[in-house]
C-alpha cells in the first residue's frame, strides 16, 4: 500500500524496493520541538514557505510551557503560523498530543503521504496514509520546499487472524508481535486479515503507532467500513485509498493467531525479544514507584476509560504515584464527563494535562535514579522518563492500573475478570 502511495506521490506509475523517490506530501506536522533556536532545529526563521495550507503546528512536546526556552519556541511557532498563514494550529489548551490530533480531526486522509518531525507518525497509518516522521532538518526542508524523498522499501505483512481474549488490548498485540517477531529494521510494515476487523479504531491506533519501536518505516491499514465510517464523520475532503494488490510480493509474511495473546510486559530498556507474561513478572514482585498511563499510543479515551474501571473504589499504593495523561483536550473532556477523572483522582491518581511530558521524560512525570515505573506509553529505553538508572517496565493500561493499586508489577486479569467484559472492553 504504502509503494501505491509513494507512486501516486512522485509521478511514478509503480515503484520498487531501494528506488529513490521525490514526492510532494499532502500535509506536514510541526510539534514545538521543531521552533527551539538550535542548530538542529529552526536557527533562523523562515522567510518563505511553499504550501502553507499544507502544515499544521500542533504544540504537545513541552505543554504548558514548563521552561523559558519551551515558551520562547511556543512563541516562534505562534508567530510564524500568523506571518506565514499555517492553516492548522493548537497551541495550548486546544489541541493534544500531535499524532491524536491528527486521527481526531482527520488532518490526515486515507492514501495520503503525511510527514511529520515526531518517530510515531506511523500512528497516522490506522487511517490508510502512509506516515513517517523524518528529522528536524527534514521537515524544514520540506516546509520550505513542498517536497521531499524517500527510498522505497521493501513490505512485511502481518496477518491478524481469530479474536483478542477477554482483557487484551492493542498493546498486548504489539507486544506480542515485538517478542516473537522482533525488529522489522529496514521495512514497511503492512496489517491485513480477519482479525484485524475485531480490533477497534483504539486497538488499531495503538498498534499502529507503536510499530514504530519495531523500527518499521511506514505503517499501513486497510481502509475498511469502520475507517471509512470515521473519516466521512466530519471531512468532505476528497481522498484515495489504497489497497494491496492480490499478487503484491511481501519481503515476509507472518500470521498472528490474536488468540495467543495475553496480558503482557516489556522488561526494562527494550521490547523486541523482551516481553514477557504479566503473569510472569507478576510473581517477580517487581516494586514500581511510578505508574504512567499516556501518551500518543495509550492516551485514548478507551485507556482511562480502563484504568478509571480498575482503581474505582480502590486506592493507590502508599509508596507509587500514578500519573494519568489524555492523549488530547478531547480525550480529556470526555473523561470528565464519563466521570472517569473523578474516580481516578478518588482513588489517588493525578490527571494531568495533555502532553508528551512524562513520556518524553521531559516534564511531569520525570523519573528520578533508581525508580521504577510501569507505563503504557512508547518507549522504555534507558534515560527515556528521566534518570538513566531508572527501569521502564511496560505494558497495557489495564495492567499500569492494576500496578498502581498494589505497588508491584501486576498482572491485570483478576481485576479484569471482576468486571463485566462489557466493562473490561
Amino acid at each position: 500500500m504504502a509503494h501505491k502511495v509513494l507512486a501516486a506521490h512522485s509521478g511514478e506509475r509503480t515503484v520498487t524496493p531501494g528506488q529513490l523517490v521525490v514526492t510532494e506530501v499532502d500535509l506536514v506536522v510541526m510539534a514545538d520541538s521543531v521552533f527551539y533556536k538550535a542548530a538542529e532545529r529552526l536557527p533562523d526563521d523562515l522567510l518563505k514557505v511553499a504550501h502553507p495550507e499544507r502544515v499544521a503546528v500542533l504544540l504537545d512536546h513541552a505543554v504548558p510551557a514548563p521552561t523559558v526556552k519551551a515558551a520562547t519556541a511556543h512563541k516562534r511557532a505562534r508567530e510564524h503560523t500568523e506571518r506565514l498563514g499555517f492553516k492548522y494550529f493548537s497551541d495550548v489548551g486546544r489541541g493534544g498530543i500531535e499524532h491524536q490530533i491528527i486521527l481526531e480531526q482527520r488532518l490526515a486522509l486515507p492514501g495520503q503521504l503525511i510527514a511529520c518531525n515526531d518517530s510515531h507518525t506511523s500512528a497516522a497509518g490506522v487511517l490508510n496514509s502512509a506516515a513517517r516522521g523524518l528529522g528536524m532538518a527534514d521537515i524544514v526542508q520540506l516546509v520550505c520546499t513542498g517536497r521531499t524523498w524517500y527510498k522505497v522499501s521493501p513490505t512485511v505483512l502481518f496477518r491478524l487472524e481469530g479474536r483478542l481474549p477477554y482483557g487484551t488490548y492493542g498493546k498486548d498485540v504489539f507486544l506480542y508481535i515485538a517478542q516473537n517477531f522482533g525488529s522489522q529494521e529496514g521495512h514497511d510494515v503492512e496489517f491485513a486479515g480477519d482479525g484485524l476487523a475485531t480490533l477497534s479504531l483504539d486497538d488499531r491506533a495503538t498498534l499502529s503507532t507503536m510499530c514504530t519501536e519495531l523500527n518499521a518505516n511506514f505503517v499501513m491499514m486497510p481502509a475498511d467500513q469502520l475507517i471509512l465510517d470515521y473519516v466521512s464523520t466530519v471531512t468532505d475532503r476528497p481522498y484515495t485509498p489504497v489497497s494491496s494488490d492480490p499478487d503484491a510480493e511481501y519481503a515476509a509474511v507472518h500470521t498472528v493467531d490474536l488468540g495467543q495473546v495475553r496480558p503482557s510486559v516489556a522488561l526494562p530498556d527494550a521490547m523486541n525479544g523482551n516481553v514477557r507474561s504479566a503473569a510472569e513478572v507478576g510473581d517477580q514482585r517487581v516494586r514500581v514507584d511510578q505508574a504512567f498511563v499516556g501518551s500518543c499510543a495509550n492516551g485514548k479515551l478507551s485507556d482511562i476509560k480502563i484504568a478509571a474501571d480498575i482503581v474505582r473504589g480502590r486506592r493507590i499504593a502508599d509508596h507509587v504515584r500514578f500519573l494519568v495523561t489524555p492523549a488530547s483536550q478531547s480525550v480529556y473532556l470526555e473523561a470528565v464527563k464519563a466521570g472517569y477523572v473523578a474516580t481516578l483522582v478518588e482513588a489517588g491518581a493525578l490527571v494531568t494535562t495533555s502532553t508528551c511530558g512524562a513520556c518524553s521524560g521531559g516534564h511531569m512525570g520525570v523519573l528520578g535514579p533508581g525508580e521504577t515505573c510501569i507505563t503504557s506509553s512508547t518507549r522504555n529505553y534507558r534515560g527515556r522518563m528521566g534518570s538513566a538508572d531508572a527501569r521502564i517496565y511496560m505494558g497495557s493500561s489495564a495492567t499500569v492500573a492494576a500496578s498502581a493499586l498494589t505497588g508491584y508489577v501486576t498482572d491485570p486479569m483478576p481485576y479484569l475478570e471482576a468486571l463485566s467484559p462489557a466493562v473490561a472492553r
